[in-house]
């Protein structure tokens, strides 16, 4: 009898994070926001003033990538970007009172969206799915490589 094979968590969550962040891109629009901008707003919100290098390390971006995303937050008043005392080549960031309004009010629309999502599943699943996938989603890269 050959042996069951589950499929490769990629192949599995491929699908479903595409079907999310399709359903969320109308969401961010609403609130003026993309998708790398939404991820800047939340990294900022949940935690204190950011270097930007270190922010781009935390979201897993290319610090040069996400200066566009920063200047769009910025001209839209939803982040500041001040020269750090201690060193001038650094810019910290610090998320506005209109940011952290925008990325709460996103957020909490996606979230009502997940919910519709989440109640096809029983409520111990679910609770068992969220767990799961914080700890996964919190790994670092190198438990997919470490032996």
């Amino acid at each position: 009898m050959a042996e069951q094979r589950r499929p490769d968590l990629a192949a599995m969550l491929g699908g479903l994070m595409r079907r999310l962040m399709a359903a969320e891109s109308p969401v961010l629009a609403e609130h003026g926001l993309t998708m790398w901008g939404y991820v800047v707003l939340s990294a900022l919100d949940d935690g204190p003033v950011r270097a930007q290098a270190a922010l781009a390390k935390a979201i897993g971006a290319d610090k040069t990538r996400i200066i566009g995303t920063l200047d769009k937050l910025q001209e839209d008043g939803l982040i500041t970007r001040e020269p750090d005392p201690n060193d001038r080549r650094v810019r910290l960031l610090e998320i506005t009172e209109a940011g952290r309004v925008a990325r709460r009010s996103a957020q909490a629309r996606i979230q009502e969206q997940e919910e519709r999502l989440l109640e096809r599943l029983p409520a111990a699943d679910r609770e068992a799915f969220l767990r799961a996938a914080r700890v996964l989603s919190e790994a670092s890269g190198e438990a997919l490589t470490e032996r």
